[in-house]
């Protein structure tokens, strides 16, 4: 994808008609820009050139995202993210308010409440009037933007929202300069009553009030949408601007810029690692909360790896980098999420084909308000003010804000909790989901075998056990052997040598230990070789019907006892499941593991469905089964779960996994907990409900607003709206949609107190079999239907 940003938007119908003039290219494919961020993704085959020219066509301008990160003049990421608006607002709201309280005295203070007015002035209606005037002037050239913007936007044939604040200005400022012309003429006529009268129809502070009230929603929308970067803005500052580099033994302060891959960095004990990499001397803990969210510290020790902005605890260590500048896992999730804001959900692009036709049509509304009006008997005074109220109280831009800052608040929060949203379409099919299917080996369980049970022989010792097998599992490649070695390390039993060892292929081992026969396998080899008691024999049923691994030890004739090793399930898996299940998802467990302990693990954990015994490629085909009846979640760690992740509606890959599972998914879970797969379908759920609050917001304040500024309930219920409180109720609009998005930075993710159960349709595939009923009563082809 092609990342540009783009100057000289100001409302929802501008994003849309850059949209428009871009998806027109030739090559184009898809095309996505963001009024919230000011940028645009593009992806086709297609020159930045021909992007650009495309653009600036429409009326607009652009550049490469990556121009300002290449200048040498640029400013850092977090810099560009940096509200520079709310300032330049702030400034013209002050200097518009000082003039327009003035203006606002001599209108409406003198010709409504009779307040003094200097002495030139007195009796002068002429004077007054273009005093008012003058001031008005002023204020329209502090605000000049709106003007400037709305005419370039009527040049190009693309009306925006600076196009009725301009017109509805112009228009008040035309008819109060008609106003004065007939002020003067009275009064050179010496009628001084009627010019007198005319005072009370001057529009000049009406014109500047627009201005001045629509820049005061601009800064407060301004303020609030910089407000919904603060995530990414906060994960940008955890990136650290020195390390200590180590050159020839010695430690020397550098920018964090030129580590290159391969260097050796130190890290101390309070200091920010400031690069990914691996540790190659000393011990510490690490706090990892920045990216994970888990605030418990991690150990590293020498061959773990550390990642860049994590936290050094306690203890000194020297790591060599593997990862520096953009391909560190910081910058790999400020991508993401940065990324996710210049994509665009589905359901914003109902929004953008009414925000694409909102403001011609408004302007047809106003005209015909007018016309309507006029016929209807009223003065033009009154039909204008009614034209005026409709202009400046649509907002196109609360329904283009609707749905780009609930994505961009939900993704910065799901970011600060360990889960990553690729794109604004994924964040939004994750609260659609009704089937989430589980990968067995490293999602619901560890991925690392352990030794779960120990059982002697009647008689025998189990240091003897242990320590024959760790004899024997010593000089075993098998990956079962490496949770004996580790139970053995665990209770302090150092290894014997073994001689005379051989490995028998699809048997076991067997070998020499101080003189003594020993041997290790399944049931049917040690037999052979020893006498297996019928207790043992049960025992090791048992342990088969639970999912785990029966390793019989014997020595000299006699076998000494057996050792349970399995894939044991992570901690958190039961609960995860309860918790998808409460709401209302169906659980499916797909496996290439056999039918018994696929069996035995869903025992465990109470998916609701098990598919056992899959290949990679049968994987993706369960998936593509289980669509049938609604949207599907896949959640992976390995290289055989990509084409399963990729064929879901929602890949989901767990933080440990694989790079290659990590490409193909939709969502990365960096704490490699099966909660954080409900939390995630939380969270999108809550964005979703906040997108639809948004867009009812904005539907219904357009929906009522425009027909009460034209007037509609005069007549019903006398309710008649000025100009001003048109003005009023649209600068607030936008600033509602953006306040309400800002909401969702107090959701809590893992919190079950208002999950909702769906009702599920989903069908079961494991065991599904045809059947043909009788239906009786049917007459005709209307009952078949």
């Amino acid at each position: 994808m092609q990342q540009f940003v783009v100057t000289g938007m100001s409302c929802a119908a501008c994003s849309a008609r850059v949209e428009k003039a871009v998806q027109e290219v030739e090559g184009v494919t898809s095309c996505s820009v963001s009024l919230l961020t000011n940028s645009m993704g593009v992806e086709g085959a297609v020159s930045e050139s021909d992007i650009i020219a495309a653009v600036k066509a429409a009326g607009y301008d652009a550049y490469p995202k990556d121009a300002e990160k290449n200048s040498t003049k640029s400013k850092n990421d977090e810099d560009a993210l940096k509200d520079t608006e709310t300032p330049v607002l702030k400034r013209r709201l002050l200097y518009s308010l000082g003039f327009l309280v003035v203006l606002m005295y001599v209108s409406m203070g003198h010709t409504m409440f009779s307040l003094p007015l200097p002495s030139f002035l007195q009796g002068n209606p002429a004077a007054i009037g273009i005093v008012q005037m003058l001031l008005a002037l002023v204020v329209m050239e502090i605000n000049k933007k709106f003007f400037i913007n709305g005419i370039k936007g009527v040049l190009h044939k693309a009306p925006n929202m600076d196009t009725l604040v301009a017109m509805g200005s112009a228009a008040a400022f035309a008819y109060s300069l008609a106003t004065l012309f007939a002020i003067t003429s009275a009064q050179a006529k010496g009628d001084l009553l009627h010019a007198r009268h005319y005072l009370h129809n001057f529009y000049f502070e009406s014109a500047a009030m627009i201005l001045v009230l629509i820049t005061v929603g601009k800064m407060l929308e301004s303020r609030a949408k910089g407000k919904t970067t603060d995530a990414l803005k906060g994960l940008m500052r955890l990136a650290p601007k020195t390390a200590t580099l180590i050159q020839n033994g010695e430690e020397k302060t550098v920018p964090v810029e030129s580590i290159k891959q391969g260097d050796i960095f130190a890290v101390r004990s309070g200091e920010t690692i400031p690069v990914d990499g691996v540790v190659t001397d000393g011990t510490c803990a690490v706090d990892e909360s920045s990216l994970t969210g888990e605030s418990i510290p991690v150990d590293k020790e020498k061959g773990d790896s550390v990642s860049a902005a994590t936290i050094n605890q306690s203890g000194y260590i020297r790591c060599r980098a593997t990862r520096v500048g953009e391909d560190t896992t910081l910058s790999q999730i400020i991508k993401m999420v940065s990324d996710a804001a210049a994509t665009k959900a589905p359901i914003a692009k109902a929004a953008d084909r009414v925000s694409g036709v909102f403001v011609p049509v408004v302007i047809g509304i106003a005209l015909i308000t007018l016309i309507i009006w006029l016929i209807a008997g009223q003065t033009f005074a009154f039909a204008l003010a009614r034209a005026i109220s409709v202009l400046v109280i649509s907002c196109p831009c609360a329904l283009g804000l609707a749905t780009p800052v609930a994505i961009m608040v939900g993704s910065g929060v799901g970011a600060k909790n360990g889960i990553l949203f690729k794109t604004a379409q994924s964040l939004e099919l994750a609260g659609r989901v009704e089937t989430v299917v589980l990968d067995k080996t490293g999602t619901i369980t560890l991925g690392e075998p352990k030794v779960t049970d120990i059982v002697t022989a009647k008689g025998q010792e189990k240091s003897k056990l242990l320590s024959v097998a760790l004899a024997l599992e010593s000089k075993s490649e098998h990956p079962l052997a490496k949770a004996i070695l580790q139970r053995a390390k665990d209770d302090g039993i150092s290894a014997q040598e073994v001689e005379q060892f051989k490995v028998l292929a699809g048997n076991g081992l067997e070998g020499t230990l101080d003189g003594v026969s020993v041997c290790a396998g399944h049931y049917n080899f040690v037999s052979q070789n020893a006498n297996v008691p019928q207790g043992l024999k049960e025992q090791a049923q048992e342990f088969a019907d639970e999912g785990k691994t029966a390793l019989y030890f014997a020595a000299d004739g006699e076998t000494i006892g057996i050792i349970a090793v399995a894939d044991v399930i992570k901690e958190d898996s039961p609960t995860a499941v309860k918790e998808l299940q409460n709401m209302g998802i169906h659980v499916v467990m797909l496996t290439g593991d056999n039918e018994r302990t696929a069996e035995a693990i869903a025992k465990q954990t109470g998916v609701n469905e098990v598919i056992a015994g899959v290949l990679p490629n049968g994987k993706a085909e369960a998936i593509k089964k289980l669509k049938q009846s609604g949207h599907v979640a896949m959640v992976g760690d390995g290289i055989n779960d990509a084409p399963a992740l990729t064929s879901a509606d929602v890949g989901i890959a767990i933080g440990a996994g694989t790079d290659i599972a990590i490409d193909a998914a939709d969502i990365v879970l960096m704490k490699s907990s099966l909660r954080d797969v409900a939390a995630a379908i939380r969270l999108s759920r809550a964005t979703l409900r906040n997108i639809y609050e948004n867009l009812f917001w904005a539907f219904i304040y357009n929906s009522i607003g425009i027909p009460l500024a034209a007037g509609a309930f005069i007549s019903l219920l006398g309710w008649e709206l000025s100009p001003m409180f048109g003005a009023a109720a649209m600068s607030l609009s936008s600033f509602c949609v953006v306040m309400n998005a800002l909401r969702l930075n107090f959701f809590k993710l893992h919190s079950t107190a208002h999950d909702r159960k769906r009702i599920n349709k989903t069908k079961s595939f494991a065991n599904s079999t045809n059947r043909t009923l009788t239906v009786e009563g049917m007459m005709c082809h209307h009952c078949e239907a």
